[in-house]
Protein backbone atom coordinates (compact mmCIF):
# COMPACT_ATOMS: atom_id res chain seq x y z
CA UNK A 1 0.00 0.00 0.00
CA UNK A 2 1.34 3.51 -0.53
CA UNK A 3 1.81 5.58 2.36
CA UNK A 4 -0.38 8.29 0.52
CA UNK A 5 -3.21 5.81 0.50
CA UNK A 6 -2.54 4.28 4.28
CA UNK A 7 -2.49 7.97 5.49
CA UNK A 8 -6.05 8.57 3.71
CA UNK A 9 -7.52 5.66 5.35
CA UNK A 10 -6.10 6.83 8.66
CA UNK A 11 -7.03 10.48 8.44
CA UNK A 12 -10.89 8.87 7.78
CA UNK A 13 -10.60 6.29 10.71
CA UNK A 14 -8.73 6.81 13.55
CA UNK A 15 -9.16 3.35 14.61
CA UNK A 16 -7.08 2.17 12.13
CA UNK A 17 -4.56 5.02 13.19
CA UNK A 18 -4.64 3.59 16.87
CA UNK A 19 -4.35 0.54 16.06
CA UNK A 20 -1.12 1.08 13.96
CA UNK A 21 0.21 3.16 16.85
CA UNK A 22 -0.61 0.49 19.28
CA UNK A 23 1.37 -2.17 16.92
CA UNK A 24 4.31 0.43 16.87
CA UNK A 25 4.30 0.88 20.63
CA UNK A 26 4.74 -2.79 21.33
CA UNK A 27 7.21 -3.71 18.68
CA UNK A 28 9.27 -0.72 19.71
CA UNK A 29 9.34 -2.47 23.76
CA UNK A 30 9.99 -5.65 22.12
CA UNK A 31 13.08 -4.45 20.52
CA UNK A 32 14.37 -2.59 23.64
CA UNK A 33 13.82 -5.92 25.30
CA UNK A 34 15.53 -8.04 23.26
CA UNK A 35 18.51 -5.21 22.82
CA UNK A 36 18.68 -5.89 26.62
CA UNK A 37 18.56 -9.22 26.69
CA UNK A 38 21.70 -9.53 23.62
CA UNK A 39 23.28 -6.26 25.20
CA UNK A 40 23.04 -7.28 29.38
CA UNK A 41 22.43 -10.81 30.11
CA UNK A 42 24.68 -13.25 29.93
CA UNK A 43 23.74 -17.02 28.16
CA UNK A 44 21.64 -18.42 30.68
CA UNK A 45 19.24 -15.85 31.60
CA UNK A 46 19.32 -15.00 27.34
CA UNK A 47 18.14 -18.56 26.85
CA UNK A 48 15.34 -18.62 29.83
CA UNK A 49 14.20 -15.09 29.03
CA UNK A 50 13.56 -16.52 25.23
CA UNK A 51 11.60 -19.61 26.36
CA UNK A 52 9.70 -17.54 29.38
CA UNK A 53 8.98 -15.14 26.35
CA UNK A 54 7.72 -17.88 24.22
CA UNK A 55 5.66 -19.15 26.99
CA UNK A 56 3.52 -16.32 27.44
CA UNK A 57 3.17 -15.72 23.43
CA UNK A 58 1.80 -19.07 23.11
CA UNK A 59 -0.05 -19.04 25.94
CA UNK A 60 -2.25 -15.85 24.38
CA UNK A 61 -2.79 -18.10 21.77
CA UNK A 62 -4.11 -21.15 23.35
CA UNK A 63 -0.91 -23.02 22.01
CA UNK A 64 0.29 -23.86 25.52
CA UNK A 65 -1.15 -25.93 28.19
CA UNK A 66 0.62 -26.72 31.91
CA UNK A 67 3.83 -25.00 30.73
CA UNK A 68 4.25 -27.74 27.85
CA UNK A 69 4.43 -26.44 24.35
CA UNK A 70 5.91 -27.93 21.20
CA UNK A 71 9.02 -25.99 20.07
CA UNK A 72 9.85 -27.30 16.76
CA UNK A 73 13.01 -24.84 16.73
CA UNK A 74 16.57 -25.86 16.36
CA UNK A 75 19.17 -24.93 18.43
CA UNK A 76 20.78 -23.23 15.90
CA UNK A 77 18.10 -21.09 14.99
CA UNK A 78 17.81 -20.43 19.35
CA UNK A 79 21.59 -19.62 18.86
CA UNK A 80 20.76 -17.07 15.93
CA UNK A 81 18.32 -15.20 18.10
CA UNK A 82 20.63 -15.25 21.17
CA UNK A 83 23.71 -14.42 19.54
CA UNK A 84 25.37 -17.72 20.77
CA UNK A 85 26.70 -20.79 18.99
CA UNK A 86 24.98 -23.73 18.65
CA UNK A 87 27.02 -26.16 21.09
CA UNK A 88 26.89 -22.96 23.89
CA UNK A 89 23.05 -23.31 23.41
CA UNK A 90 23.22 -26.81 23.90
CA UNK A 91 25.22 -26.21 26.84
CA UNK A 92 22.72 -23.85 28.41
CA UNK A 93 19.59 -25.85 28.04
CA UNK A 94 22.00 -28.68 29.75
CA UNK A 95 22.06 -26.32 32.23
CA UNK A 96 18.43 -25.21 32.55
CA UNK A 97 17.83 -28.86 32.47
CA UNK A 98 20.29 -29.60 35.18
CA UNK A 99 18.61 -26.76 37.45
CA UNK A 100 15.74 -28.47 37.21
CA UNK A 101 13.92 -25.44 35.41
CA UNK A 102 13.03 -27.03 31.97
CA UNK A 103 12.51 -30.24 30.21
CA UNK A 104 12.86 -31.20 26.99
CA UNK A 105 12.40 -34.61 24.76
CA UNK A 106 12.40 -33.93 21.41
CA UNK A 107 10.57 -30.28 20.22
CA UNK A 108 8.43 -30.94 23.54
CA UNK A 109 9.27 -28.48 26.15
CA UNK A 110 8.01 -28.11 29.82
CA UNK A 111 8.97 -25.34 32.26
CA UNK A 112 9.51 -27.65 35.05
CA UNK A 113 9.80 -24.57 36.96
CA UNK A 114 7.93 -21.42 35.89
CA UNK A 115 8.93 -19.22 39.03
CA UNK A 116 12.30 -20.00 38.80
CA UNK A 117 12.76 -19.97 34.97
CA UNK A 118 11.17 -16.66 35.27
CA UNK A 119 13.88 -15.53 37.97
CA UNK A 120 16.44 -16.79 35.80
CA UNK A 121 15.20 -14.80 32.96
CA UNK A 122 14.77 -11.50 35.36
CA UNK A 123 11.44 -11.86 33.21
CA UNK A 124 8.36 -9.33 33.02
CA UNK A 125 6.10 -9.66 30.41
CA UNK A 126 4.57 -6.29 30.47
CA UNK A 127 6.71 -5.51 27.36
CA UNK A 128 4.90 -7.85 25.78
CA UNK A 129 1.61 -5.44 26.29
CA UNK A 130 -0.71 -8.74 26.62
CA UNK A 131 -3.70 -8.66 29.19
CA UNK A 132 -3.63 -11.72 30.20
CA UNK A 133 0.46 -12.15 30.81
CA UNK A 134 1.14 -13.01 34.16
CA UNK A 135 4.74 -13.37 35.07
CA UNK A 136 4.34 -14.84 38.48
CA UNK A 137 4.22 -18.72 39.87
CA UNK A 138 0.30 -18.83 39.31
CA UNK A 139 0.66 -18.38 35.66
Amino acid sequence: MRHDELRAVCDQHSSITRVFWRSTVIDAAIYREWVTNVGRRDAYSRMAHILCELIVRLRSVGRIEDHVAYLPITQAALGDALGLSTVHVNRVLQDLRRDGLISTVGSRFHATDWAGLVRAADFDSTYLHQRAAQTGAGF
